[in-house]
């Protein structure tokens, strides 16, 4: 697995990470005893790279990690979690240093750490990420040690670039994926001047570029796949990379063809695209199944892929989406 600079942290990450909001909530039910062996399937597949959140089921995913990094401390991998959503709304008025402290100190308990490799700011609004006093509260987190680095993460490419703007932001956090590639355009390139880290979360679009889906297929209730398709809960660009599913499934079809002309499946073909976009550091797939996260993890080893292939599938974009989806985020 190669392994990439995660920006202004120094930290050396794989290129391939996991993220863990299935291991927390809105995927369905997962055992403890089921992700422990994600996290363990992940890490001896040679992922050094966990991203969590203090919401993903309430600190569950925070606390299954904790118990995880406490079984295996030789693993030596970093942990990014995230904050601000634990308040009534993601805005400035909650962006205050003691609620920082608060959340801070709370996911340390959770991770069992008493300085968190990486928090990011978890798609505030607008009036976060521009404020001054917001990274000022940061700063001082990091000098008083309960923060290592710290981070955005994001809905929209001009908040990246809000962010990447900031000299202390180690990270942007942003949906990436062949079906969301808004990024390309100035957030990649910006990152890269900057020495900013990318972490591209979505890589499947929720799943779509799986290819397991149809028009018939249906999600349990507690799944944000059932519950978020029109953005009830929270940004629709989180649910399907704000695709129409349908939509999606017919695109999806056309990419497994391609994929699979290349000798690829197509999760394994989805996350080489993200992985190898100049500027990417690690892309964070998740998986709810050990054979889940141990598939993702072999896309770090994917060959570079031909332009033929990039091509259609940047057709394949421009065909079906980029009128609807280019314009939104």
């Amino acid at each position: 697995m190669e392994h990439r600079t995660l920006g202004r942290t120094g930290r050396e990450v794989s290129s391939i990470g996991l993220g863990t909001w299935q291991l927390g909530a809105d995927w369905g039910e997962v055992e403890e005893s089921a992700a422990l062996k994600v996290l363990d399937a992940g890490a001896s597949s040679g992922v050094s790279f966990f991203d969590t959140a203090d919401v993903y089921g309430d600190g569950r995913s925070e606390s299954v990690i904790g118990r995880w990094l406490r079984e295996n401390p030789s693993w030596g991998g970093t942990v990014a979690t995230k904050m601000i959503r634990r308040a009534p709304d993601p805005s400035l008025e909650h962006a205050s240093y003691e609620n920082f402290k608060a959340w801070t100190d709370r996911s340390r308990r959770n991770l069992g750490v008493d300085t968190l490799d990486l928090v990011q700011l978890h798609c505030p609004t607008d009036d976060v990420i521009t404020s001054d006093a917001v990274y000022e509260a940061l700063d001082r987190l990091v000098e008083e040690g309960a923060i290592a680095a710290y981070g955005v993460s994001v809905e929209t490419c001009q908040q990246a670039l809000d962010a990447i703007a900031r000299p202390h932001v180690a990270t942007v956090q942003i949906i990436l994926n062949a079906f969301r590639r808004k990024p390309l355009d100035e957030v990649l390139p910006a990152a890269q001047e900057a020495g900013v880290g990318i972490i591209a979360r979505v890589p499947l679009a929720s799943g779509l570029l799986s290819g397991r889906y149809t028009a018939q297929t249906r999600f349990t209730e507690n799944d944000h796949r059932s519950f978020n398709r029109r953005g009830e809960a929270f940004d629709i660009g989180e649910t399907f990379s704000g695709v129409d599913y349908l939509t999606g499934v017919e695109a999806a079809a056309h990419f497994t063809a391609l994929s699979r002309e290349l000798g690829l499946e197509p999760p394994t073909a989805a996350l080489a695209w993200v992985a190898q976009q100049p500027g990417v550091t690690t892309v964070i797939p998740g998986a709810r199944s050990s054979e889940q996260a141990r598939a993702n993890a072999t896309a770090g080893d994917v060959d570079p892929l031909p332009q033929d292939f990039l091509d259609a599938v940047q057709d394949l974009y421009n065909s079906t989406f980029r009128e609807t989806i280019h314009p939104r985020w």
